[in-house]
C-alpha cells in the first residue's frame, strides 16, 4: 500500500481558496467547488449548495443519472418531495438519495447551506413526471 500508481490526488481546500459561484445546476443556488472531482479525475463531485434567493418553484421533479448520492444538510432547513413523500432535511441531517430517485426540492430557508457529494463527478439531471400533485407551499421569506 503507498506504492500503487495514485488514481486520485491530495486535495486541501480552505474556507477562502474557492469562492461561492453562481452558473450551477440551479439559478437560485450558489456552489462552492470544494477539488473532488479534479482530484479523483471526475470521479466523484463535492460542493457546498447555499440559498441565493427565494423559493418560488423549486427543482422542479427531476432525478439524477449517478452511482452515489448524499446530502449533509450544513446550516438552515430544506423541504424535499422524495417520491410522493415530504421529507423535511434539518441542519445536521444526512440523506442518501438513491439512484434515479424521483425528488423535488421545493422550499428551503435563507441560511440553508449543504454538502452534497455525487459520483460521478458529471452526473446527469433529468426532468421527471410528478409523484404526487399534493406539493405544500413554500415558506415566504421576511
Amino acid at each position: 500500500m503507498g506504492q500503487e500508481p495514485a488514481s486520485t490526488f491530495f486535495s486541501h481546500v480552505k474556507p477562502g481558496d474557492t469562492p461561492y459561484k453562481a452558473g450551477g445546476l440551479r439559478d437560485f443556488f450558489l456552489y462552492r467547488d470544494l477539488g473532488i472531482a479534479g482530484a479523483t479525475q471526475g470521479k466523484v463531485i463535492a460542493h457546498l449548495v447555499k440559498a441565493n434567493m427565494a423559493p418560488t418553484d423549486g427543482t422542479g421533479w427531476h432525478y439524477h443519472v449517478c452511482d452515489f448520492q448524499i446530502v449533509v444538510m450544513m446550516k438552515g432547513w430544506a423541504k424535499f418531495m422524495y417520491e410522493d413523500k415530504v421529507t423535511l432535511v434539518e441542519a445536521g441531517d444526512v440523506v442518501h438519495q438513491r439512484p434515479g430517485m424521483v425528488h423535488y426540492l421545493f422550499d428551503y430557508s435563507p441560511d440553508m447551506e449543504y454538502l452534497e457529494i455525487v459520483s460521478p463527478a458529471d452526473f446527469g439531471s433529468v426532468e421527471a413526471p410528478a409523484a404526487t400533485a399534493n406539493v405544500p407551499p413554500v415558506t415566504p421569506w421576511k
